[in-house]
């Protein structure tokens, strides 16, 4: 059944992808020149199906060639996003102008001159976009919060946190982009450290071969580290990623928790994606916290932030997701607004503060255009008696 599921999702991936890119591919061979639509073609097949043969050979045979082709799939995919949106852009304005014409004759004198003047409109708005987008995926912001939850936490009377979503450590965000994140996390001196899923980016092999654990050890809190599983870990291979973090500093809660110095408690829910990809169902919340003791603080890590009205009826205090990626590509947040009822940032239902990242890593292209990668630092007051 699980395989089943696995096949009829990456059919879907696999159709539209091709779709997309068959639409993209013919209206730039229409602008081509005769003699070298041939060189256009193979070159487009190329850079389309990169991302997915680097991604397969990855898995057999890690070399600078796998490395080459998922950078160059992966910033095809954010090329091919925007190029679909201005090809669409550009249909929709000739319909309009075929039911009521407003575009001048002129444009339409020498077609093959028009196509060509729009395709290179077209080429400096998405080298723009991805090129800005990828010098954003460098910019890592702090996010500062100053939380109050009106509970006793014995003798502690405010805890540092910070948190960070979405690494997805792997070939595109290596041991590099790791030091960074994990210098940036210790400047801030925190308490605990909790990482809300997709720590890994599905493969664990170039993780291995890039040695990022030697990174992930650097880290430092008061509290430890802590980790839950995402989606990605599952789509790579859920328990060779759990080990592997659970070896580098990483305390990993599987619908589970920790009582943390006897004061609050971390509470880590399973990814909602175990169904899908394996065959593991994760607990209910209620079953999670049956024992908790929740006169103490609850803090909650779940990866995908579906369902916020749970972890208000069940008691958490504060609630860590990420997954979103605030959609990664604009204008893809202002979809996830009607998706989810907390795509980004802060909001607070009842007793119950959320917050949910939009990632310090990203996935597929490193290219962020919706917001800017953050880490997330929140000083958690306790105010009860």
């Amino acid at each position: 059944m699980k395989f089943t599921q696995m096949i009829l999702f990456f059919g879907i991936v696999f159709a539209v992808y091709g779709l997309i890119n068959y639409y993209i591919i013919r209206r730039l061979l229409s602008v081509v020149p005769e003699q070298y639509k041939g060189i256009a073609l193979v070159v487009s097949l190329f850079v389309v199906l990169s991302y997915f043969v680097g991604r397969v050979l990855e898995n057999y045979w890690i070399s600078y060639l796998s490395d080459f082709l998922v950078w160059v799939g992966s910033f095809w995919i954010a090329i091919m996003f925007y190029s679909f949106l201005a090809l669409l852009l550009v249909d929709l304005i000739r319909l309009i102008n075929w039911a009521i014409p407003f575009l001048p004759e002129v444009l339409f004198k020498n077609p093959l001159k028009t196509k060509q003047y729009v395709a290179l409109i077209i080429s400096v708005f998405v080298i723009i976009m991805v090129g800005g987008g990828h010098i954003t995926t460098r910019m890592i912001q702090i996010k500062k919060y100053n939380l109050h939850i009106n509970k006793n936490a014995k003798h502690l009377k405010s805890l540092n946190i910070v948190m960070a979503s979405d690494l997805h450590l792997g070939t595109i965000n290596g041991s590099n982009f790791a030091y960074k994140v994990v210098d940036r996390i210790n400047k801030l001196n925190p308490d605990i450290i909790l990482f809300a899923g997709d720590i890994i980016d599905e493969d664990i092999e170039p993780v291995l071969k890039d040695n990022v654990g030697d990174a992930l050890v650097r880290l430092k809190a008061k509290y430890g580290v802590y980790g839950i599983t995402g989606n990605h870990e599952y789509i790579g291979g859920v328990n060779k990623a759990v080990e592997y973090l659970n070896n580098h500093n990483i305390k990993m809660i599987r619908d589970g928790y920790a009582l943390i110095d006897d004061s609050f408690y971390v509470v880590g829910r399973d990814d909602r994606a175990s169904s899908r990809f394996s065959d593991y169902k994760r607990k209910s919340l209620e079953e999670i916290l049956s024992d908790v003791d929740k006169s103490l603080p609850v803090i909650m890590m779940d990866h995908q932030p579906f369902n916020l009205e749970e972890a208000q009826n069940n008691g958490v205090d504060l609630q860590l997701s990420g997954h979103t990626h605030n959609g990664q590509l604009w204008p893809l947040n202002y979809i996830l607004k009607k998706i989810y009822e907390l795509p980004w940032g802060y909001k607070i239902k009842g007793n119950t503060h959320y917050y949910v990242s939009c990632g310090v890593g990203g996935w597929g292209p490193p290219v962020r255009t919706g917001s800017a990668p953050e880490i997330v630092q929140i000083e958690l007051n306790f105010t009860g008696d």
